[in-house]
């Protein structure tokens, strides 16, 4: 029988913090430059300038979590092993901290074809599953609490709806994907994982 003590472990990050950029504060801050402006038209071209790096910011962001949630469907495959270098471990449980980014995701694709709309008078529509991916990595984040208390890969839950079946292979898909240093390639797999 393998025991924890044989196994050296499966990190908690298999290499995404690199390239993760911060989506609240990133988005935030674009949106409170367009602000500063009072006439419609320095908003308007400050909104042209940046809405294709607000949608590369959530790309890169809908990718990490489909990763995330890739990475975690495979690491539960595994035999129990200790998870490493968790960040989370042992911290303070904060469900508003912990929600607070895909929630402001969620209200980002409500209200980034309004905004696409008013500024540009263009239409408008993110693919269907990115609202539906992000409630799904809340609902992930929200039942292992953060991850605080995850100390083994087998301390890791799933939502009923993230797919385990090729999970084995996760692992190489996301490390070709990590050569890339492009997250937002992972939204290929949406299909795969839910």
């Amino acid at each position: 029988m393998t025991t924890t003590e044989n196994l050296k472990g499966l990190e908690f990050d298999p290499g995404f913090a690199p390239y993760l950029l911060a989506f609240g504060g990133g988005v935030e801050y674009l949106y409170m430059d367009i602000n500063r402006f009072k006439n419609f038209s320095q908003k308007k071209v400050k909104f042209m300038q940046y809405h294709k790096k607000m949608l590369q910011i959530l790309e890169n962001n809908i990718g990490f979590y489909v990763g995330c949630l890739m990475w975690a469907a495979y690491i539960k495959t595994e035999p129990k092993q200790k998870i490493l270098s968790n960040p989370c471990f042992e911290q303070e449980y904060k469900e508003e901290e912990n929600t607070s980014e895909t929630q402001y995701m969620l209200k980002f694709l409500e209200l980034f074809p309004k905004d696409m709309k008013y500024f540009l008078g263009q239409n408008f529509l993110f693919n269907e599953n990115y609202a539906r991916l992000v409630e799904i990595y809340e609902e992930f984040l929200t039942m292992n609490e953060g991850f605080v208390r995850a100390e083994f890969n087998t301390d890791i839950q799933l939502p009923i709806c993230v797919k385990t079946t090729n999970a084995t292979t996760f692992k190489i898909e996301i490390q070709k994907i990590l050569e890339t240093k492009d997250l937002s390639k992972l939204i290929e797999f949406i299909p795969t994982i839910i």
